[in-house]
Formats: structure tokens, sequence, C-alpha cells
């Protein structure tokens, strides 16, 4: 299973809250699957397990950043023995940042965040923040930014060419509400290749929770209804806030400066070293029964075939697949040109080394279940530069705060609900890139559906150019009138990208492999398509988490990351999320909550009661009729019981 001390063979590195009931016993001394806090801030007493071994990273992404981080940190590995081997001349993979005014920036995507994501902040608050004081760290700066400029959005769902829609509610209907419920209750199991559209009925697709829920996390009904179950467990303490967003925080500038240059700097400073340019496509591998043990990395180097030997006691951690593999660019004038298979993504690709592990053994996957399906996984995303024009002047009008003020604008993205491409637009914190001009706004813009016709264009967006779909944008907003003194004032990039969600694509139990394949000795598996027990996926949280377990893993370190935060069991979450389902209404039984658990310590819990619902004797017991279907005697006894049961609870003591 793993390689390091022998005491590793019998301990569980990647724990699972939901594989069994945890309770305290003599013979278990470790805390439940799931706990977060200081105790789990434990550093393992280095030994002598990490002399005279180097590491290959495969890989410059937040996950490859990640394990070259908990192997310094945690393991106690010499950062000048750890490589990070990329395919590009930039570090941070997915997480980009880059341009300037006179050509445009361009970003392919942003991340919002939820303060949870609890590997993310281990191992952020322990390296020094971009600009703050020496000893700061990024969480530092990521807190001071967010707890004095709060987030969220008066603009998040609009239609009809510029009106907000009302996204006070979700709008769901009683048996669209029980069908996320008896979602929530399904056991992963049964979910295999499942599809959301296979499940849900077609009224639960024009509610204004699918827009939110579809835009925020970038979900088409044809993928995974699996992972649509556990995104609803890893948020499903921020529901009650997705209306307006302000369960969001954000960081000050773009992902690539926000994020990968303070980690990258922290790396350097230990010794890591990255090597650009090199493109590993394959793995040499030792067979002895079980065992399966790295010897090489077959990879091009500038273009050259290369062999790099790994060692008996080396280790490997490789990214399998990548989401933004195959990107096609276009601009102002130009549409983007998708070179792309759209079955195969080709041996020359972030593809090839998943590809060739999986023709080795079933224990790897299969990755064709994944990049199998391009015009199921791609969507297109589009970066605005943008000088004072009508489009800037409707976006004050949208937005929370100023532009040009430093503090949040739109919260978030902004959804068209009637776009025949579910498009959306947003506008974070400004200046997105240090550096930027005072008179010049960052605004990022994407769209989910690449086969339909647009609204106002009437072609598919990929085949757009950056104005036609600056056009289709002002039509939404209500300005297209305006449309030529906008795109004076606009610089537009475009990248289309195949696989944007391709870890979305339905699948089954061993499609993706696991971190750590069984049997292997000194190889890790990290990114976006590898299976984690309950954590979901195309988040910077997933891709750390797996960078985590990896090291842990293959150093035989006595440290466990733990489960997803607990937050999901917790009777307070079930209760606002009960409510926020509803429509904000009282949910079933809510009533006699407020009877039973009133003037108890235990009242607060409770979501406070419309003044019209007052928790009055007279309406609990009418509840509970309504609850029960049944009248008369029954009823009285039962309303009797109620109020003795509550005389227990808060009569005063003798």
């Amino acid at each position: 299973m793993t390689a390091g001390s022998s005491r590793a063979k019998d301990f569980t590195v990647e724990t699972d809250a939901s594989a069994g009931y945890w309770h305290n016993s003599p013979d278990n001394t470790l805390p439940p699957p799931d706990m977060m806090g200081a105790y789990m801030r434990n550093r393992p007493v280095p030994d002598n397990s990490v002399q005279g071994r180097r590491a290959w990273i495969i890989g410059s992404g937040i996950a490859g950043l990640a394990a070259a981080f908990y192997m310094i940190r945690d393991g106690g590995m010499r950062g000048e023995d750890i490589t990070v081997l990329d395919a590009l001349d930039v570090p941070g993979g997915s997480l980009d940042g880059a341009g300037g005014p006179e050509d445009g920036y361009i970003i392919r995507g942003g991340r919002e965040m939820n303060w949870n994501y609890d590997n993310l902040w281990d191992m952020f608050q322990d390296v020094q923040a971009l600009e703050l004081p020496e000893g700061f760290s990024v969480l530092d700066e990521y807190r001071l930014v967010n707890d004095h400029d709060s987030n969220y959005s008066k603009s998040r769902l609009m239609h009809m060419q510029g009106q907000i829609r009302d996204f006070s509610t979700f709008g769901l209907s009683e048996s669209q509400q029980w069908e996320l419920i008896r979602l929530l209750l399904k056991r992963k199991e049964d979910l295999d290749d499942v599809k959301i559209d296979d499940y849900f009925s077609p009224g639960f697709f024009e509610t204004n929770f699918w827009f939110l829920w579809r835009s925020m996390f970038a979900f088409e009904n044809w993928q995974s209804l699996l992972e649509m179950k556990l995104y609803m467990h890893r948020f499903l303490d921020s529901i009650d806030g997705f209306g307006d967003m302000s369960t969001l925080v954000f960081p000050k500038y773009n992902q690539y400066d926000s994020f990968v240059r303070p980690l990258v700097t922290h790396l350097k400073k230990h010794g890591v070293k990255v090597q650009f340019g090199t493109r590993a496509y394959d793995l040499d591998m030792r067979v002895e029964g079980d065992a399966r043990t790295v010897t090489a990395i077959h990879a091009k180097v500038d273009g050259a075939n290369a062999t790099i030997p790994v060692g008996d006691k080396d280790l490997v951690f490789a990214l399998t697949g990548s989401m933004t593999e195959g990107t096609a660019y276009g601009d102002m004038d130009q549409a983007p040109v998708l070179e792309r298979g759209r079955h195969d993504p080709g041996n020359d690709s972030d593809w090839a080394l998943w590809k060739n592990l999986a023709k080795k053994s079933p224990i790897f996957g299969k990755p064709e279940k994944f990049y199998g399906d391009v015009d199921k996984s791609m969507w297109e995303s589009v970066t605005l530069t943008c000088w004072p024009s009508p489009l800037v002047d409707r976006l004050k009008e949208l937005s929370v705060n100023d532009p040009y003020s430093g503090k949040t604008v739109t919260g978030g993205i902004i959804t068209f609900t009637d776009s025949a491409w579910v498009l959306s637009v947003t506008c974070n914190r400004q200046p997105h890139f240090p550096g930027q001009p005072k008179d010049v706004l960052v605004l990022w813009a994407y769209a989910l559906l690449m086969d339909k016709n647009g609204d106002r264009i009437k072609k598919p967006m990929p085949a757009c150019t950056g104005r036609e779909i600056l056009e289709e944008l002002c039509y939404h907003l209500g300005i297209v009138d305006q449309i030529d003194a906008v795109a004076a004032a606009t610089k537009v990039r475009l990248a289309l990208m195949p696989y944007i969600t391709a870890m979305f694509m339905p699948r089954a139990a061993g499609d993706r492999p696991h971190v750590v394949p069984e049997g292997c000795t000194n190889l890790a598996l990290m990114g976006q398509f590898v299976e984690t027990s309950n954590d979901i996926i195309f988040t910077m949280e997933s891709s750390v988490r797996t960078g985590r377990i990896g090291v842990y893993t293959l150093l035989g370190l006595h440290k466990q990351v733990p489960d997803i935060s607990p937050v999901q069991y917790d009777i307070r979450t079930l209760l606002k999320a009960a409510r926020t389902i509803n429509n904000n209404e009282s949910f079933p039984g809510e009533r006699l909550l407020h009877r039973l658990l009133d003037k108890t310590y235990y009242a607060h819990v409770l979501p406070p009661l419309p003044a019209q619902e007052a928790s009055s004797r007279e309406g609990a017991q009418s509840e509970l009729k309504h609850l029960l279907e049944k009248g008369g005697h029954a009823m009285n006894a039962a309303g009797e019981w109620l109020e003795q049961l509550r005389e227990n609870f808060t009569g005063r003591r003798r």
C-alpha cells in the first residue's frame, strides 16, 4: 500500500467520515476523521527515512506545488532534493493570470473560496504574504481583505436585456425540494454513471436554484449526479448565501498573483527546482508481485526525448489529465480555433501520461471517460480589459461598490437566465493585477452552452470573435445600442477550453485512480482526476488535498489528512438548509421545534420565525396535526404530550 516506515501499513492517511461509526475507546487514540483545528497541526518527528531520497513532481499546478510544500514542512525533505517538471514556461498550471493593458489581460478562470477549505488554508498560513511585511501569511492577507470588505451581489441573476431577476428564493416546488433531499440521502455507490438530467424533473432546470448552482459551479445537465451530490455535502453550510454570494470570499488579485507567486517564492527559498519545457508522457515500472515501483520518467525536454532515472528510494508525484489542456485562444477580431480531437487529445498532450499509465493496469482508471467527449466538457471564457465606456457605467449600476474603489464590485458572477449560451460576467476587486492602471478594469465572462446560437449574434459562441461576444454581452446588459462606444474602449481575449469540466463527466467506481494506487510504492497521482473519500473536484482545495495525501502516504508519515469539514452533520446547518431550500419559509415541523426548544439552551440554533409565524401552542399543534394527518383525540393527546415535554425542558428547578 505505501512506502515508508512499517507503522504506515496499518495507518489510514486519508480519512473517511462516512465509512462508519466513530466513537471513543481505549484502542482509539486518533480524533474523529473529519476533525479540524489546532490538534491537527501536529508535525511528525523527522526520522532518517527522507535522507538520500529525491522527489520528482510532474506538473507545477497547485497540486504539485502543495506536494513540494508538504514534503518540506511535514516530511522533513530538503528542497534541493525536489524537482518540479512542467511542459509550460511558467508555474501554476490552470491558475493563470497574465497580460497587460496594451494587449489586454487574460485569465482563464477564477477561484471562489469559502472558509472551510482546510487543506488550502493549512498550507497558506505558512506561506509569506505577497504584500504584507515579513512574518504575515497569505491567509493573514486573505483575512485582512475579506474581513473588512464583505462579499455579496445585488444583481446575481438578470434577464430581459438588463432587468434584475428576483433571486431572493430558490423557487423550488415542494416536489423539487424533495428531489434535493433524496439526493442528499442517497448512497454514493448507487450513483455510478448517473447523469443529472436522469434524476431531476424537467421543471427543476428552470428554477433559480439551478441557475445559481450551475453558473456558480459550472455544471451541465448531462454531467455527473454523483459529483453534484458531493458538492451539496461540501457546501451545505453555505447554501443560505448562494443567492447573493455572501457565502464566498475572494482574493485581492487574480489567482496567479494571489496564490502561485507566493507559494513558488516560498518553495524556491527552500531550494526547490522547477524545470520548464518538460512534458512527461510515460513511466517505466518494475512489477514484483502486487508491488509497482517507478524506475524512470519518459519526457520530452524542449521537444527532444529524454529519460529521467528514478532511484528505488525516490518519489514521483504525477498530475493526471488537465482541465486547461489544448486551450484555443482568440481576440477581438479572431475566433479561437480548436486543434484537439473531439474524442482523443492525442499523444502530445498533458493527457498522455495518464493514458499510458491506464494501459499498464486497471488500477490507474479510465481516462477516456473524461476526455472522450469534448462537446460535453467544453466552455469558453472571456477576459475584458476595459477603459471608461457605457459598459463601465452599466457595471457601476449593478455593483455593490464603485468598481474603482478597490472593494467588492459585482460580488461574483452575474448570470443571464434567458441567455441561450447561459452567459455570465463578473468584476472582482480592482485592480485585479498588481500594477494595473487606475483607469482600467478587468472583467471576466464565461458561458456554458457551446452549441447554441446567441440571442443577438446568431452563431455558437466558439465561432464568435471577441467583438461579437462583447456585443452579445451588451445585448443582455441592455446597452447593445452603444456597442461601438464600448468596443472602442475594450480589449477582448478569448480562451476556449475543451476539457474545462471534464472532471464532471459521469463516472463509476474505478474510473478515477486513487491518490496512491494499490501496490504503488513510490508513485502518487494528483489533481482533479483522482479519487478521494468525500471531497469534490474543480477546486484548489481538492488539488492541495491530493498532493498532501500523496506525501503523507509515500513518506509513511503518522499524520492524517482530515475528511471534509463536518458541518454537513451539524444540526444548525441542516436547519438553515431546510429553511433556504423551502424558499426561506418555515419548513414542515419548524414551528414544532420552536415550541419544543423555546426557552432552552438550544433555542438559538433555530432560524428565527417570521413575525406572523409565532411559535404559539396553537400553531405548533396545528402543524403537528398537518404533519400526521390525524385529528380528534390523537391530536389533543399529542399536543398535551408536546406541552409536557416542553415543560420538562423549561420548568423551574424545585
